[in-house]
C-alpha cells in the first residue's frame, strides 16, 4: 500500500531500538517483488505481524465478550497468547535477525531512518525486513531511499544515515506498525515523566 505526502504528516515519528536488514531490489523486479508480498509468499518472516493484526481485528468482539462473560475472555486471551509462543517460536526459525544486536532507528508508520556502513544512492529500492521488539514482529515491506548522508561520527562501521520512505508496505502491516509506535511513544512518555518526578 503506498502512503501519500498527506497521510505522511498525519504520523509520529519515534526513536526505537530494534534489528533490521535491508537488500537493494532492481527496479524491474520491483513490481513482481510487491505481487509476492501481497500474495504472503514470503509468510514465514510476517507470519507474527499476520497474527499481531488478527488479534487488533478481535480487540473489539474481546471486549464485548469481557463485558458479559470474562471467564471466557480469560480463556480467549490464554490461546491468544498460547499462539503468540508458537509464532515466535516459527520466525526464530525462520531469520537470522534473532541474533542480530539491536540498532538505534527513527521509525513512523511512513518511513525509517537508520545508520549503515556504505553509501545508498537516492531513488534506490530497498526490501526491508524489520523486527519490532518486544513483540518479536517481522515486518517486510519495500522502502524508497529518500537520502544518505555522512554521519560525523567514529562509528565506522555506520557512517552513513539513511532515511527512507515506505514505498509499499502491507495495509495489515502498517497497522501493526502504527500500534507500536503508538505504545513505544507512550512508553517514552511515561518514562520521561518519571524520570522528572524523580529529579524534582
Amino acid at each position: 500500500m503506498k502512503i501519500s505526502q498527506d497521510e505522511r504528516r498525519q504520523y509520529f515519528r519515534i526513536e526505537d531500538s530494534l534489528t533490521l536488514s535491508y537488500q537493494k531490489v532492481p527496479l524491474d523486479e520491483v513490481p513482481d517483488c510487491v505481487e509476492r508480498l501481497e500474495q504472503e509468499l514470503d509468510s514465514h518472516f510476517t507470519v507474527v505481524s499476520s497474527l499481531a493484526a488478527v488479534t487488533q481485528e478481535m480487540t473489539g468482539t474481546l471486549h464485548k465478550i469481557e463485558a458479559s462473560r470474562p471467564e471466557i475472555a480469560a480463556y480467549l486471551k490464554s490461546l491468544d497468547k498460547k499462539i503468540d509462543i508458537l509464532g515466535r517460536a516459527f520466525l526464530a526459525q525462520a531469520t537470522e535477525l534473532f541474533t542480530q544486536p539491536t540498532q538505534e532507528v527513527n521509525l513512523s508508520a511512513t518511513g525509517i531512518s537508520f545508520n549503515v556502513s556504505e553509501p545508498v544512492s537516492e531513488g534506490t529500492i530497498l526490501e526491508l525486513k524489520i523486527l519490532l521488539l518486544p513483540s518479536y514482529t517481522g515486518i517486510l515491506c519495500f522502502a524508497e531511499v529518500v537520502s544518505c548522508d555522512e554521519r560525523d561520527a567514529s562509528d565506522s562501521d555506520h557512517s552513513y544515515n539513511l532515511r527512507t520512505n515506505f514505498s509499499h508496505i502491507r495495509t495489515r502491516d502498517r497497522d501493526v506498525l502504527i500500534q507500536h509506535v503508538i505504545q513505544r511513544q507512550g512508553a517514552q512518555i511515561r518514562q520521561a515523566r518519571e524520570a522528572q518526578e524523580r529529579e524534582s
